[in-house]
């Protein structure tokens, strides 16, 4: 059985409760490791800085294969090379049946997978870091927190694929809005966008304002969902800055938003299902006039038999006011600042010493090419600071793509426009465009 051994991840973790004031015994706890390797790699690590907490364990720099006959190399090479998705499990079984090295020592699994990743054959690994959540609360009120989601693809005669993006106050029960998003004429070409989401928020926040929490799924609009050491997405940036705590749901698990799910089947039922619209215009036209219909007349069974704007009437009075035009005004980018500040990210350097991290990229120089690197956020002077843990390598850069403009997305030039004239015929951007400056007061 091989042994268990400390990521980087969590031996900086290690040193950060400890610089932090934890005991060892506290920290043990916190992370599930026995008190001794606690011990062992904080004190490494208040001796040798981030470079101290590199493992020196495993085989020599000769290599994993260095005491194996070269015979036994250059045909796991050529396995390897041959067939890129055979493993270490695999390739020690084609070794054990292979007649030419009858009688010779072979390499266990664990070696061979020491040998793949000393060699690249092993794609880069992103240790995990999950993005601080806020606490879990009990709602109490209307507007306290709302849920939003993006109902599944229809076609609709006459209009296209769309699909709805509802909003729902958890409190009152309120269905807020169905936004009928177009993705196409015949066929879904694309997927819900995050100027297709800010849309959506910003048409109910208008009408309701502005809540202090969302909770939504885990879509790529909502969270960095192909790294497992994920950075904010544009979408969470923009609410932060809003002062609206974003809430993820669990993976996997739509029945912890029930409400919403059973929502989109009410919006499929009561406006979808058997009917036909003449274009987009009416079909939005009828999603807003059923929502009075579901708020004020349809007894909610989970309300005692009450709509829920006759149950709650306190909801049709806003907790904070909003308004797009607004925006710019509202948005406190400090709460973004502090909220970064956090955080702490891990990254594979490219073969010229580059990152990603959310949509920029950040060259760091081909001293860093094939690193680990980890990655902190300085609030007070907006850097990134950039560490090798393998040595004393550090770098700070100024952060990109967090200002309010960046945020707000295609609102921002709009608020700053006194008139705009679109060419027919209207793409789907520019509906969405007009949609919002049909919230923007005088605006024409």
């Amino acid at each position: 059985m091989a042994m268990r051994t400390t990521t980087l991840e969590e031996r900086v973790t290690i040193l950060t409760l400890a610089i932090a004031g934890h005991s060892d015994r506290d920290i043990a706890q916190r992370i599930g490791w026995k008190l001794s390797t606690v011990r062992k790699w904080r004190r490494r690590g208040q001796r040798g800085g981030r470079a101290g907490l590199v493992s020196k364990m495993g085989r020599p720099a000769t290599g994993a294969l260095s005491t194996f006959p070269s015979i036994v190399v250059e045909r796991l090479r050529a396995l390897r090379q041959a067939h890129p998705g055979w493993g270490p499990l695999t390739l020690r079984t084609e070794l054990e049946d292979d007649l030419s090295l009858a009688g010779r020592s072979l390499p266990g699994r664990s070696t061979i997978a020491r040998w793949l990743k000393e060699e690249e054959f092993t794609r880069a690994y992103e240790r995990h870091q999950d993005l601080p959540q806020p606490a879990s609360v009990s709602v109490q009120a209307c507007h306290q927190e709302w849920e939003m989601d993006g109902r599944g693809y229809e076609k609709m005669p006459e209009v296209g694929v769309v699909t709805l993006i509802n909003l729902n106050d958890r409190f009152s029960k309120v269905k807020l809005l169905s936004y009928p998003c177009l993705l196409g004429e015949r066929r879904a070409s694309r997927h819900p966008n995050t100027a297709d989401y800010q849309l959506a928020f910003r048409l109910t926040a208008s009408e309701w304002g502005l809540p202090d929490r969302l909770a939504v799924d885990r879509d790529s609009v909502f969270s960095d969902n192909q790294s497992k050491s994920p950075f904010p997405t544009q979408f969470h940036l923009w609410l932060l800055a809003l002062d609206v705590d974003m809430v993820l749901g669990p993976p996997n698990q739509p029945t912890k938003r029930g409400m919403t799910e059973r929502g989109h089947q009410t919006w499929q039922q009561q406006v979808l299902k058997g009917q036909t619209f003449v274009d987009w215009e009416a079909l939005w036209h009828a999603l807003q006039e059923r929502r009075a219909f579901l708020n004020q007349r349809l007894p909610c069974s989970t309300l005692g038999g009450i709509p829920p704007l006759v149950a709650h009437p306190e909801a049709r009075r806003p907790r904070r006011l909003y308004r797009p035009e607004w925006e710019d005004e509202l948005l406190d980018l400090s709460r973004v600042y502090t909220y970064l500040g956090q955080g702490r990210w891990f990254r594979k350097g490219s073969n010229i010493g580059a990152v990603s991290l959310g949509r920029e990229v950040y060259v760091l120089g081909r001293d860093w090419a094939r690193k680990d690197v980890e990655i902190t956020f300085d609030p007070t002077d907006q850097y990134l600071q950039f560490y090798a843990p393998d040595g004393d390598k550090k770098k700070r850069l100024p952060i990109k793509g967090l200002t309010k403009a960046d945020l707000m997305g295609e609102l921002g030039p709009l608020v700053q426009m006194d008139c705009f004239q679109l060419v027919l015929p209207f793409t789907w951007d520019e509906w969405r465009v007009i949609q919002l400056c049909e919230t923007l007061g005088d605006t024409t």
